[in-house]
């Protein structure tokens, strides 16, 4: 159908075996103190490829990678990674965000916002936490707010039983008579 061949493989071709490639050493960790820079989505994240466009508001309970151009509102439960390519035009606010990419527009993260090393982001960023890799270009303001209270989950309080004091009858003596008390 699609540039079929019909052609019989010659025998060199046939008796070529095909060997595995050998595992890849794993790669080191980085150095103390320098963070690796996002490249990929994590693999639990939605993803917004290169190649895509999106015009509009995005809702999501979910983590969101975003390595394509998006332009509109962007509202997050979880965290958002700017990739490299990315380019984001949009009011944000998420529980965390990365930025390796460039952003515009204003930024609420209730955790922590990271502006990587080639990053960029132009706009106010009201945050708990951040860091601005060197490397990094921001312009705009910075209002740092108290990160919510972690919720401690609430147990059962076990009071103890209220106790009342005992109370004591004495016995009644009259004054004035005298008892007697036979051995």
């Amino acid at each position: 159908m699609w540039n079929k061949r019909d052609e019989v493989p010659s025998s060199a071709a046939a008796n070529r075996s095909v060997q595995p490639e050998p595992p890849r050493p794993a790669l080191p960790p980085p150095p103390h103190g320098v963070r690796e820079v996002v490249k990929e989505p994590p693999s639990t994240a939605a993803a917004i490829g290169s190649s895509m466009i999106i015009r509009g508001d995005i809702f999501s309970r979910e983590e969101l990678y975003v390595d394509g151009e998006l332009e509109g509102k962007l509202e997050l439960q979880h965290r958002l990674t700017i990739g490299p390519n990315g380019k984001v035009k949009a009011q944000i606010k998420a529980r965390e965000v990365v930025v390796a990419g460039s952003v515009q527009g204003n930024v609420e993260v209730s955790e922590k916002i990271t502006i990587q090393r080639n990053g960029s982001l132009i706009g106010d960023i009201k945050t708990a936490g951040i860091v601005i890799d060197d490397g990094a270009y921001f312009k705009g303001s910075i209002d740092i707010v108290k990160s919510p209270p972690i919720k401690k989950p609430e147990t059962a309080k076990i009071e103890p039983p209220k106790v009342e004091p005992a109370k004591v009858e004495s016995p009644k003596v009259e004054t004035g008579k005298v008892a007697r008390v036979s051995a």
